[in-house]
């Protein structure tokens, strides 16, 4: 009996046409087969955000080094949702998110759309990972991932990961990658989030923008503490946020 290779699922949140959409099929196309369904237009920061107040629209699109390649007119977490129930012929063994540009760590993994779609494939019991490159640059170069993606990909296919748990995993946008590292994310909080800009008649506007205050720089088991020192970082994330330390001692307060 012919044995089906392994079936992975891409998405991202960077858009169908988005250069590390392309390069993480590159990465991962000799371990199985690839499936990639992303959004039809950039989604960055849509967190798991779902869409409600239109219609959803499959296209296909060329295939791409045996990939087949179609992309939805909503968010990250649609794209998932749309694969798992009317795309694909069967269940994925995996799912994969990215390459985002930029990083994903610290408390950044609450905004993400890249991790908002590996916690979407996660929910569903399906072991998935966010792909991260700490670059924003248009001409990136992504071939320092290639190793790391391969083999963490070849990893969870071979073993799965625990049930409930994915992975956010970035890499620095260095010559070198020095190894790496699991960790937990950095705590910390964004400061100077709107930049104020005038229009042409005078009318304030705002844009986005920001900076990352980390709040434990010397913490040795932080993903910002190793992404500084050129060091991949894995983060097991989980969908689940109660604050589980909390619960005995909440009851006593307000259960009636």
């Amino acid at each position: 009996m012919k044995t089906q290779r392994p079936l992975i699922l891409i998405s991202n949140d960077d858009g169908v046409n988005a250069r590390g959409l392309y390069h993480l099929i590159d990465c991962v196309k000799d371990l199985g087969d690839v499936v990639a369904v992303a959004p039809a237009q950039h989604c960055s920061g849509q967190s798991s955000a779902i869409t409600v107040d239109r219609i959803l629209r499959v296209t296909r699109h060329d295939d791409y080094q045996g990939a087949k390649i179609y992309s939805v007119n909503g968010t990250p977490v649609d794209c998932v949702k749309m694969a798992m129930h009317t795309i694909l012929d069967r269940r994925p063994d995996v799912m994969l998110s990215g390459i985002n540009h930029g990083a994903n760590s610290g408390n950044s993994i609450i905004y993400s759309g890249t991790m908002g779609a590996a916690i979407e494939a996660c929910m569903m019991g399906v072991p998935a990972i966010g792909y991260s490159f700490l670059s924003f640059a248009k001409d990136a170069d992504f071939g320092v991932t290639t190793p790391i993606i391969n083999a963490i990909t070849a990893q969870v296919l071979r073993e799965s990961l625990p049930a409930n748990v994915c992975l956010n995993v970035n890499v620095p946008a260095s010559a070198k990658v020095n190894g790496v590292k699991v960790v937990r994310s950095a705590r910390g909080y964004w400061t100077e989030e709107y930049a104020k800009f005038d229009d042409p008649i005078g009318r304030p506007f705002y844009m986005l923008t920001g900076h990352f205050h980390n709040l434990e720089p010397d913490a040795d088991d932080t993903d910002e503490y190793w992404l500084a020192r050129d060091y991949a970082t894995i983060v097991p994330a989980r969908a689940d946020m109660t604050a589980h330390d909390c619960v005995a001692e909440f009851k006593t307060k307000y259960e009636q």
